[in-house]
Order: C-alpha cells, then sequence, then structure tokens
C-alpha cells in the first residue's frame, strides 16, 4: 500500500473487503503503477479527487503521458491518507445527474503527505527537480491573506512558520521549497474561487519569501498562472459508501461525489513542462478573468445567496432551496439584474443561458449540497463573491437590491447561528453579541473591516437596503 514514505509501486496488501487495483472489475484509464510523481497538490480534499485529479488522469490516458501522477498534500488531518493508503492510493468518483449514476476509478494520485505530520517531506517534494507542477485547493481562507489583498504576517501561524519551524502554511512550504530547488523553473497554479488567483499567490508568496529572506532567482522564475474550476462536490455521507459499494463491488472509504459538470479553464502561462489537460477538456486561453468573474459572481454568489437564505428557512440542501419558488425567484433576480450588468462575456459563453444552467444544476436532487457547507467561511467568501458586483452596481448609480439580500441573508445567519464555522468566528460573534435591533446587527457587522471595504462601510444606500433586508429577514 502507499505510504507518505512508500514508493508508490512498492507490493501491497490485498484488502478484499477494500478497494484495490487487485480486486477492481473496472481498472482506472491509466495503470497506476506506471506513473510517476510530476504534479505536487496543496490541499486533498474531495473537489481535488473530483476535478483536477480527473482531468490529469483523463490527460494521462489520452496523452499516453505517464510523468504526471500527483502528490497529494493534506494541510490538516491524517484522513485522507488512511483512506487511501490501504486503497493502492485508488478511489472513486460517484458522478449524479439529475437520471443517472455513474462511477470511475481514480489511479492518478501517487503519495500522500500529511504537512502537519512531516513538513519537511512536503517541502522535499517541491524541491524535487521530477516536480513541474504546484496545484492548490486551499480554500480562500488557507491563503491567510489580511483584508487588503497582501499576507497577513500577524496570523500565528504564519508567524511560527517565519520563526523557522518547518513550514505548514502553504505560502510557507512554496517560498521554502522555492528557495532551495535548482533546475526547471515550476508552476504554481491555484485552483481556488479568488478573483485572478495566480497574481494573488505569486504576491503572497513573494511577501512571506521578503519577510523569511529566502528570495532567490527561482522566485523570479516560477510561473503563476490564472485558473478557474467548476464542479459541484458535496460532502460524501455514508449511504454514498453504501452506493459505490455496491456499484463496485468493493468498499471505497474514499469515494468522493460529484455532478456530470466539469470545467476548468487556465491561462497558457507555464514555466516548464505540463500536463496535456486540454486533451481532457481544460480550456488553455490567454486571459481568464472574464469565466473568472462570470463563475464568481454568478454561480457562487448564487450559490451562498441561496445557502444563507436557505438555512434560514429550514432546508437542509441547496437542491431544496432553489426548489422554493421565492428563493429561485430571488437568484434568477440576482442574476439578472445585479450581477450581468457587471460582466463582460468570454467568447462562446452566453450569460443568461449560463445563468439558468446553474439554477438547474443547484436544482439536482441526487446532489445533496448542504446549505451549511456552502454557508462555511462566509467572512472571506462575500468579498470575492458578492461585494465586487455590489460596489460596481453602486458605482454605476444603480440600487443592488438582489445582492444586498445576500449579504443581510449572511448577517442574519451568523448572528442566528450558536457555531459559526468561519475563520473569523469569534470576531464575528463579538461584534453580533449586543445587536438586538436590524440596524444594531447592520452596524455591528459593517463595521468588521476586514470583510467589507471602507467604500461600503460609508455607503448609505447600501446600509439603507441592508437595514430593510434584515429587519424582514427577522419578522
Amino acid at each position: 500500500m502507499s505510504t507518505p514514505d512508500n514508493h508508490p509501486t512498492a507490493p501491497t496488501e490485498v484488502r478484499m473487503n477494500r478497494l484495490s487495483l487487485n480486486n477492481l472489475p473496472t481498472k482506472p484509464a491509466v495503470n497506476p503503477g506506471e506513473l510517476s510523481v510530476g504534479i505536487v497538490h496543496l490541499g486533498l480534499g474531495a473537489f481535488h479527487r473530483a476535478h483536477q485529479a480527473v482531468f490529469t488522469e483523463r490527460a494521462a490516458q489520452l496523452s499516453g503521458e505517464t510523468r504526471w501522477g500527483i502528490a497529494g498534500i493534506s494541510q490538516r488531518s491524517a484522513a485522507v491518507r488512511e483512506q487511501l493508503a490501504p486503497q493502492d492510493g485508488l478511489y472513486s468518483v460517484l458522478t449524479r445527474g439529475t437520471d443517472s449514476t455513474s462511477i470511475e476509478v481514480i489511479g492518478s494520485i501517487r503519495e500522500v503527505l500529511t504537512a502537519p505530520e512531516d513538513p519537511d517531506a512536503v517541502v522535499a517534494r517541491i524541491v524535487d527537480n521530477r516536480t513541474s507542477v504546484i496545484t492548490l485547493t486551499v480554500t480562500e481562507k488557507g491563503y491567510r491573506a489580511a483584508s487588503g489583498g497582501g499576507l497577513d504576517l500577524s496570523d500565528p501561524e504564519i508567524q511560527a512558520d517565519l520563526t523557522g519551524r518547518p513550514p505548514r502554511t502553504v505560502v510557507g512550504q512554496l517560498a521554502a521549497g522555492l528557495a532551495r530547488r535548482t533546475g526547471e523553473p515550476l508552476t504554481i497554479l491555484s485552483c481556488d474561487n479568488l478573483v485572478a488567483n495566480g497574481p494573488f499567490l505569486q504576491r503572497l508568496v513573494h511577501e512571506y519569501a521578503d519577510a523569511a529572506g529566502l528570495r532567490g532567482e527561482q522566485f523570479e522564475a516560477a510561473a503563476f498562472p490564472a485558473s478557474m474550476v467548476d464542479r459541484i462536490v458535496p460532502a460524501t455521507t455514508d449511504a454514498d459508501r453504501d452506493e459505490a459499494a455496491r456499484l463496485l463491488g468493493v468498499r471505497d472509504e474514499a469515494v468522493v461525489v460529484a455532478e456530470p459538470f466539469l470545467q476548468w479553464v487556465i491561462e497558457d502561462h507555464f514555466a516548464g513542462a505540463r500536463p496535456a489537460w486540454e486533451t481532457a477538456g481544460a480550456v488553455l486561453t490567454a486571459d481568464v478573468a472574464p469565466w473568472e468573474q462570470a463563475k464568481l459572481r454568478m454561480l457562487n454568489a448564487t450559490h451562498s445567496m441561496l445557502a444563507y437564505l436557505g438555512a434560514l428557512r429550514g432546508y437542509e440542501t441547496i437542491a431544496e432551496a432553489v426548489r422554493d419558488d421565492e428563493l429561485a425567484a430571488t437568484a434568477r433576480e440576482l442574476i439578472s439584474t445585479d450581477v450581468i450588468p457587471t460582466l463582460t462575456p468570454p467568447d462562446g459563453l452566453d450569460l443568461a443561458s449560463y445563468g439558468e444552467s446553474v439554477l438547474e444544476r443547484f436544482a439536482n436532487p441526487a446532489l445533496k449540497h448542504k446549505t451549511t457547507q456552502v454557508a462555511m467561511d462566509g467572512s472571506v467568501k462575500l468579498p470575492v463573491r458578492l461585494l465586487g458586483t455590489i460596489q460596481d452596481r453602486l458605482a454605476a448609480n444603480a440600487e443592488p437590491a438582489s445582492a444586498a439580500l445576500a449579504v443581510a441573508a449572511w448577517m442574519v445567519y451568523v448572528a442566528r447561528s450558536t457555531t459559526v464555522d468561519d475563520p473569523q468566528a469569534d470576531r464575528l460573534k463579538s461584534a453580533t453579541a449586543n445587536a438586538a435591533t436590524p440596524t444594531a446587527l447592520v452596524d455591528a457587522l459593517l463595521a468588521v473591516d476586514t470583510v467589507f471595504p471602507k467604500d461600503l462601510q460609508q455607503s448609505n444606500p447600501f446600509r439603507t437596503l441592508l437595514v430593510n433586508h434584515v429587519t424582514h429577514l427577522t419578522r
């Protein structure tokens, strides 16, 4: 079985009760034993396994290249390693459409490391000259950015890395790896929902390196392309594992669930060799920005709106929320009235049709994407998903009523929740502790400058909209 210290092709114990290369009736598209590691992925969650790893597997099959196996890095716990190690690194993707379900086995992840347990091994993988590409899905909060957009040098974990411990933050890992690396320059490809995520990550890494005194030629040679990713990947349940077992004939503890839709748009700006992802359907383009903005402001913003409004109405899943006629109409209003006027569509994308397709995907009853899961980390999601739209509409002397409703729903959700799953949870709960009226709640949260920029804090039209919406939502 593959472990952090074992070569992925080492002999493995066959466990007939769990998925293994030796007991699968359906094999992966590429023999995993033939793959060498050429990609390091930071943030080995379900989304990566249902997205970039799938693209990489299919690209290896179609191109015949075997150098693009993945070393996956779990940034927090050993849970993913414990799932994958007894399964030869294999897992399945259970794809659920409205009317059909299918399953495929993925073998592109060849090694799993857990950063808190062995941070030196993570950096060593980045340094290894066989590694050409680093990809990341660490969520917005994993970048540890300050509200102004730069690195939060006061963050306790950043501070701990800077004092000399083996780095455990992603920017610390990347900077340490770049500082020690020789040979071919790296491509570092962010796949998180952040505006201009490539240049943003480059700024953070350079700021960390400056603070740590680590700068060198590899920092200048590295490429940081932007990218946009899209696939709905809800949390896996025991029922999902049971269904995967019925379809496979063996137990897969690492199964991930996804919708059929799969999209990856990548800026064609690489420092060296890369997988032929375009053979698997990825779009390589000179400008990701129009795709990225459409997705963030239409899909992600609507997702957040439905999560907060749906949770306030007692809906457990996004699909239940979007089947509420009133909430569906509210989501359409957000897209058509507030979002579309702020966008420049990329070639080939009809924004109105895209908006309808978003709602159709959300309504898929087979995807039990929980409202509480989508509602997580609102303090870092709102600025990139909703606040830009609000700023643009206000600048055009328009009233962003629908977008403001989504923000108001977040405010009420934060105030009513007994526990808030958010990196700023303590500050948010402290701010709302004594907010006894809608106006007090709006003023308390609007004053959180790590969420709201000064122009929105000082906007009377925006504040008025929020007070009206919060008043309505709290009746």
